[in-house]
């Protein structure tokens, strides 16, 4: 039988709090649980974003379980659907483990969630999987900041990464889909698809780095080729005229652009200066270019 229900209490917390209920149970420090929760009144989260939990690793973590006991409390609230009985809200993979493991009962922590606090945590976790690919992490930020409003800066703070590294995974977004497919299946890496954002013909050069093993800097260096040479093996390349910038000069503008996602051109005179110029193709990307413009101070 389950123990006392405590006071309930909503979240109200800030995206940080949040972030700290569903952090990764390898790094969060041990919390002393509200319940402890027969494993047949729990039931998962319908509308859970992650479908896919793979055998082997359940059994590994069950093997665990076994050993040492759930380490980190489950997250649940209340069954809206039912009269008794829990739904989680937090850690649906240590919940399958457990039954892997044949525990009759699981800790948990007990929060009042409403259903669109649910899914704005559910997907929150899933971006703290360590398996998850470039791809499947952007669309995580994408999620949060088009469902529920936050921002790249707020998303930063509370994941504890820098604002570039979810822009530079946003902008993976824009690639056509069949780039972005052959990113989540490991055939490129998140480099490669940055180096692909400001090309003419991204589907055309990735098919080439995939068939030719490109590095990312061979990858950068065709992505500044002419045009009409991405699409052709190495060997009918032409001859280019030799750059007349330094190396430093062009791996900036790459930098620039990746981040950006814009083409942008550094002409440096030295000790005279030089100019830097950004070029957009949509209203959309110059509105995105000015708001960034109006943050720095």
């Amino acid at each position: 039988m389950a123990d006392k229900k405590p006071e309930r209490r909503g979240l109200g917390r800030g995206l940080s709090a949040l972030m700290a209920d569903v952090a990764p149970a390898e790094e969060a420090r041990p919390r002393r649980p509200d319940l402890t929760i027969p494993i047949e009144l729990i039931e998962p989260n319908p509308d859970q974003p992650r479908r896919d939990f793979p055998r082997d690793a359940l059994e590994e973590l069950a093997a665990s379980i076994r050993e040492k006991g759930i380490i980190q409390p489950l997250i649940v609230r209340e069954n809206p659907r039912k009269s008794s009985g829990y739904e989680i809200v937090a850690g649906e993979r240590r919940w399958r483990a457990a039954q892997l493991a044949q525990l009759h009962e699981v800790p948990v922590l007990l929060r009042e969630v409403s259903d669109t606090e649910l899914l704005e945590l559910a997907i929150i976790e899933n971006i703290q999987r360590a398996d998850l690919n470039p791809v499947e992490e952007a669309m995580g930020y994408r999620q949060l900041m088009d469902r529920f409003g936050h921002t790249q800066e707020r998303l930063a703070g509370a994941l504890s990464k820098s604002r570039s590294h979810i822009a530079n995974l946003l902008r993976l977004l824009s690639l056509p889909d069949q780039v972005q497919t052959w990113l989540r299946e490991g055939k490129l890496t998140a480099g490669h698809a940055r180096a692909l954002i400001t090309t003419e013909n991204p589907v055309a050069l990735a098919r080439r780095v995939i068939d030719e093993g490109l590095s990312v800097r061979e990858t950068e260096r065709l992505a500044q080729a002419p045009k009409t040479k991405i699409g052709q093996g190495a060997a009918s390349t032409a001859p280019r005229r030799a750059p007349d910038k330094d190396a430093d000069t062009r791996v900036l503008e790459q930098d620039l652009s990746a981040n950006l996602g814009m083409k942008v051109v550094i002409d440096h005179k030295g000790h005279d200066g030089g100019h830097l110029t950004i070029s957009y193709k949509t209203l959309e990307q110059l509105d995105e270019l000015c708001q960034l413009l109006s943050q720095i101070r």
